[in-house]
């Protein structure tokens, strides 16, 4: 055989062997696998998707926070429309004749790209409307209803950490093709970060249809259906009965509640005022425009997502790294008189004089905390003030500053903390010292901390020494998330300097005369606290405190912050006190103060020199 004959029998040998695989691959498509012949393309067959109702969330008590209930979308196929009585169907939904004429004339004119691919011409109709429609089903051909789930509240409390459910957009879409339009999808808060376990899994019936497109049976007995699996039950860590009395406190006041039990990091409650009512936000959240352009912003959750300057709080831990590095001690004594002198001075209002680190913080003195600040940053160990500046940010840091505390919901902000880049740029290098950025002495300046970091400060002096991730999930179902919270974050300070200042701390309530949070003293409960007056440059000052309770074996700590209230035993001392008297003793004998701080406002700026 030549070479030409044998190139000319491997040709057709090829030839008939690609044929074969045609032919085979063909016979299995057609034949033996019957899976393409049930794909949406398939006009004989009629695909309804099944939604699964969603993961119910309940409080660590076992209360329902969210729940659901049944909406129904009114669908329509196009190439099954014929003639009805629009005003008929019109009466059943309440819905306007004219508008609804429209949507079926732009449906029939598509009907051919459209096919019979249903498409909703009302969505999350209530059940009474669903009842009548089924009665009278059969006068709208082409029309079904598609059963949704929608969500349910109980009781209308912590809109900003549940977060809400809304449609799926596009960009979602493509990113995730599970999704199709139509769906809906978790937004903001717990909805959104545990979409995943709360969503469940949708399920589908494919029926056939008759040659007149009327459903005649499941096609091949229901063996290419599946079922819905409801979504995972959640158990959240907040304390439902707590929450709802911070909401309750916060009305008519802007600003931040945090409560955490410190020995778990489980977040107790969690307050953005003004907040969301998740009920306005349930379906197609006709009034999120609304919230949006609300100058008060309630969507915007402050506990997670508001960089404030956590002001004379932070003293304490000044306080502690002063001691850490060994240039202050519990009996080092500093002179104030009505402030520090020094530069441009910083003000300081009338307490005895000199004091101890103890009567420094129960009295809240400005002047004290610029000598301890300045002896960190100025201290001769270190080669020059941007490494010991460096050291400095480090021990902040590990405080849970200037980063994300790592809480389990979307958006949290990780506050500010300056750097040396940025005072080299403010002030030029190497020409600014300690007395440059004076006002880190009390929590100003360049700081900035959520209310999440601010509760998490007070949870580290609480445990003397560290804290916990803070977290709102604590399980589901029959298992549990604890095992990752589990782990101690320690600071750089040793935790035998915490006591000084918890000692410190509890004075300041409990310590009479010079005592700045005399107003949180709870009869019956030690409680350890820290008031600050924050100052603010766009408005008047803002009011915080943070505390914990009792002070052996603490249960609770709490950060408050409220805008433009002044004075920080004022309004956040008082709330945060409630709040704690609430948590511990199940009821709040103080009705009076209770009476004050909910129907009342900030309405002044309050004079108050220094600003502890």
């Amino acid at each position: 055989m030549n070479n030409y004959s044998k190139k000319s029998t491997l040709v057709i040998g090829a030839f008939f062997f690609v044929a074969m695989v045609i032919v085979v691959r063909l016979f299995w498509i057609q034949v033996v696998d019957t899976s393409y012949k049930v794909t949406a393309s398939n006009n004989v067959l009629r695909y309804e998707v099944e939604y699964p109702a969603r993961g119910l969330i309940t409080d660590r008590n076992g209360v329902l926070l969210v729940d659901n209930q049944t909406a129904y979308d009114i669908m329509v196929v196009a190439r099954e429309l014929k003639t009805f009585d629009t005003t008929a169907f019109c009466t059943i939904f309440n819905i306007p004749v004219q508008q609804f004429k429209a949507t079926i004339n732009d449906i029939y004119r598509r009907r051919r790209s459209l096919g019979y691919q249903p498409v909703a011409v009302m969505k999350q109709a209530p059940a009474e409307y669903y009842a009548v429609f089924q009665e009278q089903a059969y006068k709208f051909p082409g029309f079904y209803a598609q059963a949704r789930s929608l969500r349910n509240y109980p009781r209308p409390i912590a809109g900003n950490l549940l977060g809400y459910v809304t449609e799926v957009d596009t960009a979602t879409i493509n990113k995730n093709p599970y999704y199709k339009p139509g769906d809906y999808i978790g937004r903001s808060g717990i909805e959104e970060a545990y979409e995943y376990y709360l969503s469940g899994k949708k399920g589908i019936s494919i029926y056939v249809r008759d040659v007149h497109n009327k459903i005649k049976e499941s096609y091949r007995d229901g063996a290419y259906d599946s079922i819905p699996v409801a979504g995972t039950n959640l158990i959240c860590t907040i304390d439902g009965d707590l929450q709802e009395y911070g909401e309750w406190l916060m009305k008519n006041k802007v600003g931040s509640v945090v409560a955490i039990e410190p020995a778990t990091g489980e977040i107790l409650a969690l307050i953005s005022s003004p907040g969301i009512d998740p009920r306005l936000l349930v379906g197609i959240n006709r009034n999120f425009q609304r919230m949006q352009s609300d100058p008060l912003k309630p969507l915007f959750n402050r506990a997670i997502m508001s960089p404030y300057p956590p002001g004379s709080t932070f003293k304490v831990v000044n306080a502690l790294i002063g001691l850490n590095e060994g240039v202050v001690f519990p009996h080092t004594r500093y002179n104030c008189y009505h402030g520090y002198k020094i530069g441009r001075g910083v003000g300081c209002h009338g307490h005895p004089s000199p004091i101890d680190m103890t009567q420094s913080i129960q009295m809240s003195c400005n002047a004290y905390y610029c000598y301890v600040f300045r002896d960190i940053i100025d201290n001769p160990k270190y080669e020059s003030i941007e490494q010991s500046f460096v050291q400095w940010c480090d021990y902040v840091r590990s405080f849970g500053f200037g980063k994300k505390t790592g809480i389990d919901i979307p958006s949290e902000q990780s506050g500010s903390l300056p750097s040396v880049p940025l005072y080299n740029r403010t002030f030029g290098e190497k020409r600014w010292k300690s007395l440059s950025i004076i006002s880190l002495a009390i929590g100003q300046a360049e700081l900035g901390s959520t209310p999440l970091q601010m509760a998490n400060l007070a949870s580290i002096v609480a445990n003397r020494g560290y804290y916990h991730t803070p977290h709102l999930i604590r399980g589901m179902q029959d298992s549990s998330f604890t095992d990752k919270y589990k782990e101690r974050h320690y600071t750089m300070v040793d935790t035998a300097y915490f006591p000084v200042v918890v000692e410190g701390m509890y004075r300041a309530v409990h310590g009479g005369a010079g005592a700045t949070a005399w107003r949180a003293m709870i009869p019956g409960i030690e409680m350890c606290g820290k008031t600050g007056t924050a100052q603010n440059p766009h408005g008047e000052d803002h009011s915080t405190f943070m505390c914990f309770a009792p002070r052996e074996n603490p249960k609770i700590v709490i950060a408050a912050y409220i805008e433009n209230a002044g004075f920080g035993a004022t309004w956040a001392a008082p709330i945060a006190s409630l709040m704690v008297e609430k948590y511990l003793n199940k009821e709040v004998k103080r009705k009076d103060l209770e009476k004050y701080i909910q129907e009342n406002k900030p309405v002044k700026k309050e004079k108050h020199e220094g600003k502890p």
